[in-house]
């Protein structure tokens, strides 16, 4: 990626004011790196600063980003508007693995004024080269790794707002809970020292009970809830690679690789992640035994196993889950009350 550059112009008009002192008009357009790329998506940044002197207010000003394909892109390639001294916008409907050129810009009557360049490549569809870290709406940073052609956090949900600052509602009474039909969000057992549990409508975006609202989103900008056919494929890619715990590679033997070392009720069943938890998580995957909270709006499985939502209903009432348990050596598959509150890991757009 190229280097930040900046520009500035200086322009002296004719014009001046009424003791005759000339009219300065000096813009600063610094534009820089794109952040939070994704396949189709990335947020472009820029500073722009204006000092003016002696100068009548230009006519139909407007400023922000123009980006192409080709280098140099000016005001006849895509344009959008940005206000402000820092301006950042995020543009979406972008081609995968296509790289972009970028300018930020600032027009008026008194001119057309650009940044210098900077570039930036979007993802490949589908492709995960390197671990990274994203960071979510309420400002928490995920870890993640590349598991195939896949990207997983490899850390648990702790947003409080869905994507558009929308708050999620925290719920701590059990029959309040029990009764939910849109997103809530409550620490285990009410604990603010333990992990979030979200139910089922908040993994959704349900925000509200009107049914021809539109849903929020709830995972980060390039990132969502991972569907049962993207868990399926993370299984079979764990499997494939030979992370079951006796090194073969058929069979759903992988439960051990994926959970945390530490935190997990003893067992003495072989290949169970409570046997000998100290060779557990050679995927990193790092599942950690947070429990979860029923439908009823009860707390309990803390220590014993934990769960994890897909975004893909059973029926009306329930949907599909992945679990752990410290008894058992596979990574197990249920439907449960979208009521019951449990952990949300992410995986990659």
């Amino acid at each position: 990626m190229k280097k930040l550059l900046l520009i500035s112009a200086l322009l002296i008009f004719a014009c001046s004011d009424d003791e005759g002192n000339p009219c300065v008009y000096e813009p600063t357009l610094t534009t820089q790196a794109a952040t939070d790329v994704t396949e189709t998506s990335a947020t472009l940044n820029g500073v722009i600063s204006i000092v003016s002197e002696n100068c009548d207010v230009p006519n139909n000003t407007e400023q922000g980003f123009v980006y192409s394909t080709e280098i140099q892109p000016t005001l006849e390639d895509t344009q959008v508007n940005v206000n402000g001294t820092n301006i950042s916008t995020t543009v979406q409907g972008l081609t995968p693995n296509t790289t972009y050129y970028v300018r930020a810009f600032l027009t008026n009557n008194l001119g057309d004024f650009y940044g210098d360049e900077m570039d930036f490549t979007t993802n490949e569809v589908g492709g995960c080269d390197e671990a990274g870290t994203v960071i979510g709406q309420d400002g928490n940073s995920y870890d993640y790794l590349c598991y195939g052609d896949q990207a997983w956090t490899v850390e648990n949900a702790e947003m409080v707002t869905y994507r558009d600052g929308t708050p999620i509602p925290q719920v701590t009474d059990n029959e309040e809970w029990d009764n939910l039909t849109t997103g809530a969000w409550a620490y285990y057992n009410n604990d603010p020292t333990k992990p979030k549990l979200y139910n089922w409508y908040a993994v959704m975006g349900i925000h509200d009970a009107d049914p021809n609202t539109p849903n929020k989103e709830f995972a980060p900008e390039g990132w969502h809830v991972p569907s049962d056919v993207e868990w399926t494929t993370l299984e079979e890619y764990l499997i494939a690679n030979g992370y079951n715990y006796d090194g073969t590679t058929t069979e759903n033997k992988i439960a051990k690789a994926m959970a945390s070392t530490t935190g997990w009720g003893t067992s003495t069943n072989i290949g169970a992640i409570g046997n000998d938890q100290s060779l557990n998580n050679s995927s990193d995957f790092n599942a950690f035994p947070e429990g979860g909270r029923a439908n009823t709006g009860y707390f309990g499985f803390e220590g014993e196993g934990v769960l994890f939502w897909s975004s893909t209903e059973y029926n009306t009432n329930f949907a599909w889950y992945r679990y752990l348990g410290n008894i058992y050596s596979n990574l197990g598959r249920e439907a449960t009350n979208k009521q019951t509150g449990i952990p949300v890991r992410f995986v990659r757009d």
